[in-house]
């Protein structure tokens, strides 16, 4: 499933299938033709942001901004770890329930973005979480041998 973001005022969901089946003919580098509900349409990708995935198009002489982001980024959002958002990341929560391992920070320490923060074992697993920004940690909510529960707090930050 991929959630479409056009021109940051419109979304909407598209499944694979609606993808599979669009009927689009690549005309020259960039360019298509689109045949939907028996209407004709050019399509023109004008700029693209791969890292963003964003793209500038332009649909029959009106140009929009499109963001698209699959499953993976929909579930990084969820988790608060969304590229430019990032910056906003006050709390730092449990992505999947599971068992704290280790903590390599303290109260009032300085981090910097990707910094690893604690270790959570979920599924026989252990996953690094690490820091979604630079920042001082506020508080830390659990210690060493709690069992967390998915969307627990774990940190803070000031």
């Amino acid at each position: 499933m991929y959630k479409i973001k056009v021109n940051t005022s419109y979304e909407f969901d598209v499944n694979k299938e609606a993808v599979d089946q669009l009927d689009a003919v690549e005309t020259s580098t960039n360019q298509y033709h689109i045949l939907h509900n028996n209407a004709s349409i050019k399509a023109k990708i004008l700029d693209t942001n791969i890292d963003k995935k964003q793209y500038r198009i332009k649909v029959n002489n009106n140009t929009y901004e499109v963001a698209i982001s699959d499953t993976l980024d929909q579930q990084i959002t969820e988790m608060g770890f969304a590229i430019g958002a990032s910056k906003k990341v006050n709390n730092i929560k449990a992505p999947m329930p599971g068992l704290i391992l280790e903590i390599s920070v303290s109260e009032g320490k300085e981090v910097k973005e990707d910094d690893p923060l604690l270790i959570l074992e979920a599924m026989k697993m252990e996953n690094v979480i690490n820091s979604p920004r630079d920042g001082i940690i506020k508080s830390i909510e659990v210690k060493q041998g709690d069992t967390v529960e998915k969307d627990s707090l774990l940190i803070e930050f000031e």
